[in-house]
């Protein structure tokens, strides 16, 4: 299936590996013009010239941090003064820490707002004038299966990202005239760094990864690749009705009937 992403701007969030780097892979894959954003100027770089080698198509490696404003501004600018424009926006980033409720002060709520919720708002606002001009755009938010279940230690996590779900409602409603669709993906237990920190400490790291395997009808553990091709579609044209939904990639492991 031919996505009709050849030369769309693409502009991805935490890209320097995991489900960001696999986001940005298959976008590239597909033919768009890659931007992609991290802290890490070193690591970022390497993956740039990575998914450049294997894509053959123009990938931009642009460091910042997504918590300061005026980077996120500089971000944008850069991205779109490069390739012209941008047209989808990959909203990604590392998840706030685990632990009990009561352990988190108002410290921890403040920079689990910032980094989530606030990064994703003020990166969907300030790329619109560009979706806009272009007549249209894919705004995707890559968030957590805890906005659909429980997950034992995530209260920053699904508190913040609960919160890119109804905002995502809200601009998808705002933004449909202008032919501009907002999603969410919620990925279950997928292989990326993050995945330890979820896992028991008590046993073997293949060994908790085996018994998780249990849990999910799959039988398996995600594979980054398998969110990166969900990715690649929502930016497509196909994919121009949905707008509004979140849709888990988690191997069938949420029992939830909504």
């Amino acid at each position: 299936m031919d996505l009709k992403l050849k030369n769309k701007v693409a502009l991805v969030l935490a890209a320097s590996k995991g489900l960001g780097r696999a986001s940005a892979l298959a976008l590239s894959a597909e033919g768009a013009k890659v931007a992609i954003c991290s802290r890490n100027a070193d690591e970022l770089k390497q993956t740039a010239a990575e998914i450049h080698k294997e894509t053959g198509n123009p990938v931009i490696a642009i460091a910042a941090d997504v918590s300061d404003a005026a980077q996120v501004l500089d971000l944008i600018h850069k991205t779109a003064a490069t390739f012209g424009g941008i047209d989808i926006l990959v909203n990604n980033g590392g998840g706030p820490p685990f632990a009990q409720f009561e352990t988190f002060d108002d410290e921890a709520w403040q920079k689990a707002f910032e980094l989530t919720l606030f990064a994703f708002a003020r990166t969907g606002r300030e790329v619109l004038p560009y979706m806009k001009k272009a007549g249209g755009g894919r705004i995707i938010n890559i968030i957590s299966g805890s906005v659909k279940a429980v997950l034992n230690n995530a209260v920053l996590s699904t508190a913040m990202r609960m919160g890119v779900v109804g905002m995502a409602k809200l601009m998808a409603d705002e933004l449909g005239p202008y032919q501009i669709t907002v999603n969410n993906i919620a990925p279950g237990l997928i292989l990326t760094d993050r995945v330890k920190e979820v896992l028991p400490k008590d046993i073997d790291h293949d060994q908790a990864i085996k018994e998780r395997s249990k849990t999910i009808p799959a039988r398996r553990i995600g594979k980054p690749e398998e969110l990166g091709a969900l990715v690649a579609f929502l930016a497509s044209e196909q994919a121009a009705y949905i707008s509004g939904t979140t849709i888990q990639v988690d191997g069938g492991a949420s029992r939830g009937i909504f």
